[in-house]
């Protein structure tokens, strides 16, 4: 069985599966607030109280065979082209772009391009994953842009992808490697934006020139474990998908402490894709797929690490969900249908907590 464990090659699957009917019902505090999106990922409000979805595209056809390393099959090769988006999401629902015309890029089935978006101060960073000639986009690289959102323009700030081929990790996955990576949350601390890159397994920082270095290799410690989420809440949290087929209960929510060692904080989780915290700092846990087996329509949920270090079930029925946050308003914000859908198919839904 195929073993391959990128969000990359989940989307082997999601492709496969997402044309099925009869999933689970979304719970009852679950409402789809935003439609018409394509392949939602990371969503931030912005200082204008307004939310902002990072767009993975619909990729395109250009192809760098022959020029490059490419990504070994089922995968790649992959084609690219400028289909990526962010847009901004008003009170009532409705959606207008902020930029358009960004990297996307096509494999397994399913597209990624803008991965997630920060804000430091009034400035928006936008983090591509879907760009760089092993996506079949020559000439382009996977990066942070930095976004003027009333010209609707973004301009590069700062290479990801050439740091992670110049600085590589010590295990990489050999059998499913991305050389451009697959960077996937965006978090901004003080006037420092940080990233995690799932394929290679490293959590990287990017000061205000633009300048980027490595936090930590996690694949030094504990391998090929695909880092996902990132979150800081006094301190540095992440999550992890970890290997394709799921496995249920495989992944975990980790802190980094300060000497940059690496401890589970949350156990027997499973395809962990985001995490948030409340006004109480209650964490909140994002799970994609809680099956084992595929990735499975209407098995997302998410969960809520309590104080006494048990889980309570917060939603469920969830269909490839991506990310989330918490809004001004109390309420959870995810990205649904993130994967493996048509274009105009990702909705943002939101969730009610009770207490």
């Amino acid at each position: 069985m195929n073993t391959r464990s990128s969000l990359r090659s989940v989307a082997v699957a999601l492709g496969m599966v997402a044309s099925q009917i009869g999933y689970a019902q979304l719970s009852s505090n679950v409402t789809v607030k935003v439609t018409g999106l394509n392949s939602p990922r990371g969503l931030k409000f912005g200082p204008d109280g307004l939310l902002y979805v990072a767009e993975g595209g619909t990729g395109g056809t250009a192809s760098t065979v022959g020029m490059c390393t490419q990504v070994v099959p089922p995968i790649g090769p992959y084609t690219g082209g400028f289909t990526a988006r962010i847009s901004k999401i008003f009170s009532g629902g409705g959606r207008q772009t902020v930029v358009d015309g960004l990297p996307s890029s096509t494999g397994g089935g399913a597209s990624q391009g803008v991965a997630d978006i920060a804000f430091i101060g009034s400035n928006l960073y936008a983090l591509i994953s879907g760009a760089g000639c092993s996506h079949g986009l020559a000439g382009t690289v996977n990066g942070i842009m930095k976004v003027d959102a009333a010209s609707g323009t973004a301009t590069p700030f700062a290479d990801l992808s050439t740091f992670i081929q110049s600085n590589p990790v010590a295990n990489p996955s050999s059998d499913d490697f991305e050389p451009d990576g697959t960077f996937y949350s965006l978090v901004a601390l003080g006037d420092k934006l940080y990233t995690v890159e799932p394929n290679h397994g490293e959590i990287d920082e990017i000061d205000s020139n633009g300048n980027v270095s490595r936090v930590v290799d996690i694949s030094d410690s504990h391998g090929h474990i695909v880092p996902t989420a990132l979150a800081y809440n006094h301190g540095w949290y992440f999550g992890n998908l970890f290997l394709f087929p799921t496995l249920q209960f495989s992944s975990n929510v980790f802190t980094l402490d300060r000497s940059k060692h690496i401890h589970v904080v949350v156990p027997q989780l499973t395809t962990v894709v985001g995490i948030a915290f409340d006004q109480r700092e209650r964490m909140y846990i994002l799970e994609m797929s809680a099956a084992t087996g595929g990735p499975t329509p209407g098995q997302g949920q998410i969960v809520r690490y309590e104080y006494n270090g048990t889980l309570t079930t917060i939603a469920t029925g969830l269909i490839f969900p991506t990310a989330m946050t918490f809004g001004p308003d109390g309420l959870l914000y995810v990205s649904h249908q993130g994967f493996g859908f048509p274009a105009g198919a990702g909705q943002i839904v939101t969730v009610s907590i009770s207490n």
